[in-house]
């Protein structure tokens, strides 16, 4: 009788800790940025804060169509906390980016991804866009692969935006 007790608590167990792990948000991994400026920082550096990571590319007209979006989100958010990072692929010539960038105005840091190690980081992007919503802890919320719901987006933003630490 008590092997059955124990088996069934055993089992028990296994599930409840089966169910945290599949609900539980994975963390974001830990890469390294560099932007157009130089200058460099990592996701851990980012912790605190809500997070759009937007890998993208010049020559993807779908990242270029929506980048006016990305950029209305941005100015809306960003007062309350929001930190954008547009982070071109490893493919995407620094001229171009660069070109583009003062072109547009883009009014958040723009990373290179020269070496792709960002992308990879992020379990191996290589479509564009590729956009990650990132918690004030850390993990992450959603990826969104296209073009985002931008009203989806919002709606999450404005409640990740609300949550404390």
């Amino acid at each position: 009788m008590k092997p059955r007790i124990l088996a069934v608590l055993v089992a028990a167990a296994l599930i409840v800790a089966g169910v945290f792990v599949y609900f539980e948000k994975p963390l974001a991994p830990d890469v390294r940025f560099t932007t157009l400026q130089g200058e460099r920082f990592d996701t851990a550096a980012l912790r605190g804060k809500v997070v759009l990571v937007n890998f993208w590319a010049t020559t993807c007209t779908t990242c270029i169509e929506k980048m006016p979006d990305l950029i209305r989100t941005h100015e809306k958010f960003a007062m309350r906390g929001l930190e954008t990072i547009a982070v071109a692929m490893d493919y995407d010539p620094e001229e171009q980016v660069r070109a583009y960038t003062e072109k547009a105005r883009l009014p958040f840091k723009v990373a290179l991804d020269a070496d792709g190690k960002a992308a990879l980081g992020f379990n191996g992007v290589r479509m564009t866009p590729t956009t990650f919503l990132i918690d004030r802890r850390g993990r992450i919320v959603r990826e969104y692969l296209g073009k985002p719901d931008f009203d989806e987006l919002h709606a999450r933003l404005e409640k990740l935006l609300a949550e404390t630490a």
